[in-house]
């Protein structure tokens, strides 16, 4: 199977899980964090969504999703497309309010395709391009799509363990 087959794959899988961790939650169960200073549900979902956001449109070029979708609003936040939850402090996190869990799964649906759409339009070849000089070694797109990956398998996989903590 070629490289750009298997991340199509790989990222393909994602929505099932987002999906999984935040259907039919209120927002107050997405707010839900479950001990003081914890990451919310809706913030674990949110943030995985804006990094992937992030890093394809530093891929591509242009603007973010966030930014041309009016997206903030439906989390409570301003539109701030260098936030991407990197480092928030427990308030910072507390502050991520997303008005439905449909918010949550429509602006990863609109990232996510953004993505195939990218994967799709990539060959073998290009998985070998350098995409950051600031690392020992460099980073090829190849890496830093498996990273975007990881990351937000991990964050799906944070927000339904959330999910389950709570019993809800």
């Amino acid at each position: 199977m070629q490289g750009t087959k298997v991340l199509i794959e790989a990222f393909g899988r994602l929505p099932e899980l987002v999906a999984g961790a935040v259907e039919g939650l209120s927002p107050e169960q997405l707010r839900q964090a479950p001990a003081a200073g914890a990451n919310t549900i809706g913030w674990l979902v949110w943030h995985l969504t804006r990094v992937q956001d992030n890093h394809v449109t530093e891929l591509i070029g242009g603007e973010e999703v966030y930014a041309s979708g009016g997206w903030a609003v439906l989390f409570g936040l301003p539109a701030d497309s260098t936030d991407t939850g990197y480092g928030h402090t427990p308030e910072q996190v507390a502050a991520v309010a997303p008005e439905t869990s449909q918010a949550l799964l429509n602006y990863y649906a609109a990232v996510h395709e953004r993505t195939l759409d990218y994967l799709r339009g990539l060959s073998d070849d290009d998985l070998d391009r350098v995409v950051d000089k600031n690392w020992d070694p460099p980073v090829t797109l190849a890496v830093r799509l498996v990273s975007v990956y990881d990351d937000d398998a991990q964050h799906a996989g944070q927000a339904a363990y959330v999910r389950g903590l709570l019993g809800i």
